[in-house]
């Protein structure tokens, strides 16, 4: 009986092995994804904690957030840079459109590197990135913020994408045309532009001109919130751009706006403080 009893088990632990194995196979492979690679962004990956992706405005480099991501601590950043921006190659960004094929890549970003409902945090044009996304693929995002960007990006000039946009078209017919809007629009970005491939802040620009993402602001099931820059409280203009920014974002189900007195575009260099305060607040809510 003992024999038997031994052969038996033998028998067991071999037929078992095997399940073991594959099963430790797939746990490695569970939490080891596959590089991701791209050729129309890249991603830098830093410290430990929730997800959070960080998307630079246009021209910009994903150095502007070192500031934050150094004062800001205990979370996973996804530092993004965009192709053809801040001395980068523009690899995919060189020919077609720029701005919703990025949006797409983020997403498969998010989705490649099996994220769980990451935080999203936009800067102009990075903003645009955001929304789009959370509006576009909701399942994928847990939170958005975006910074000192509007629906309509042109509303920034006081525009309309039909309106300003119809502009841009004729301006863009011809070459340089195209670059007079890039050069105009990346003077917005970190660098003004100077190191950035022209014509991918050119299309980039000429693209942001003709995007209204009013209608796909109610598709937006994530936690919102919007900064924007704005004068002193005291100042004739800081009622007028809150209200600008409450129109603007009245279909945003979830969105929560806060004004930045005294700021200029870069929030978070010109505010950092305050910057950093908001950024704490809505990562932990």
């Amino acid at each position: 009986m003992k024999l038997r009893h031994l052969i038996l088990a033998a028998g067991t632990a071999l037929a078992l092995a095997p399940a073991q194995i594959s099963a430790g196979q797939q746990a490695t492979t569970a939490v080891a994804p596959a590089p991701f690679t791209s050729g129309r962004i890249s991603v830098v990956v830093q410290g430990s904690g929730p997800d959070v992706i960080l998307i630079p405005g246009l021209t910009s480099p994903r150095e502007v957030w070192k500031g934050t991501v150094a004062a800001v601590l205990g979370y996973r950043y996804h530092l993004v840079q965009v192709n053809g921006f801040a001395g980068t190659k523009a690899g995919a960004n060189a020919t077609g459109p720029v701005v919703e094929p990025l949006a797409r890549e983020i997403a498969r970003y998010i989705q490649q590197q099996r994220l769980q409902k990451p935080a999203l945090i936009g800067h102009s044009m990075g903003g645009t990135l955001s929304m789009m996304v959370a509006a576009r693929q909701p399942q994928l995002v847990g939170k958005v913020m975006v910074v000192d960007m509007l629906p309509q990006p042109v509303g920034l000039f006081g525009g309309t994408s039909s309106g300003l946009g119809a502009l841009a078209d004729r301006i863009a017919a011809s070459p340089s045309g195209k670059r007079l809007i890039g050069a105009l629009v990346g003077t917005f970005g970190a660098d003004g532009g100077r190191q950035s491939d022209p014509d991918v802040v050119a299309q980039a620009s000429h693209e942001l001109a003709r995007i209204d993402l009013t209608p796909e602001l109610p598709r937006i099931a994530a936690r919102m919130t919007v900064l924007f820059a704005s004068p002193a409280v005291a100042s004739p203009d800081h009622a007028r751009i809150v209200q600008e920014y409450r129109a603007a974002y009245a279909g945003a189900r979830t969105a929560k706006l806060r004004p930045i007195p005294e700021s200029g575009h870069m929030i978070m260099h010109h505010q950092p403080a305050r910057f950093r305060a908001e950024m704490k607040e809505f990562l932990g809510s």
